[in-house]
């Protein structure tokens, strides 16, 4: 089976299809209607399943799958990480619009969050500091400060930033290694 990543450039769809391991999902660009929190994001009382099946696993291809019993937000911004895997770095990426050509770090977080359904319009890092709960959470945990931001979802880093990366890529990717956060305020969407 084929697999199709979207090339680095601006799409004009709302759905990008993804096609990897014999998997074929749908990423809605555009976020879903519910109920909104005082955070700017979607607030769904959520509980999460027992650890061993709340990891993501990373595939040979860079993607992530899904672990089971993610709620539709994870699972969503999983989808949405999984797509910026072929677009570059760029200081400002992400900001003007959730799409653009090039990710920078919170404009990378921030388009996963809105995968989810989590956020209504980009952040910079030093927004995100402000955003959602404090402290890490069950399934999704951004981790920010006024220079860099990042994302752990179901246990995978979503980063521009390749530290502690073995492989060293530049751009919005999932990294094997989790790195050291102790710079940095762990925030999460309220219920995850």
């Amino acid at each position: 089976m084929q697999d199709f990543r979207p090339a680095p450039r601006r799409p004009t769809l709302q759905f990008v299809r993804i096609v990897a391991c014999s998997v074929v999902s749908l990423l809605v660009i555009a976020a879903p209607a519910a109920a909104k929190s005082g955070t700017g994001g979607t607030a769904a009382p959520t509980t999460a399943p027992a650890a061993s099946s709340t990891a993501a696993k990373l595939l040979a291809a860079g993607l992530a799958r899904s672990p089971h019993g993610a709620t539709p937000a994870v699972r969503g911004a999983i989808r949405a990480g999984n797509w910026l895997q072929t677009f570059p770095y760029r200081y400002g990426g992400g900001h003007e619009d959730f799409l653009d050509d090039a990710y920078d770090c919170s404009g990378a977080v921030s388009f996963v969050l809105h995968g989810g359904g989590l956020v209504d319009a980009p952040m910079d890092s030093t927004e995100l500091m402000e955003w959602g709960e404090p402290g890490p959470g069950a399934w999704i945990t951004v981790y920010t400060n006024p220079d860099h931001a990042y994302v752990v979802i179901a246990g995978l880093r979503l980063d521009t930033s390749a530290t502690a990366d073995p492989g060293g890529g530049s751009g919005p990717r999932w990294r094997p290694a989790l790195r050291d956060p102790s710079d940095f305020i762990a925030r999460h969407p309220a219920g995850f």
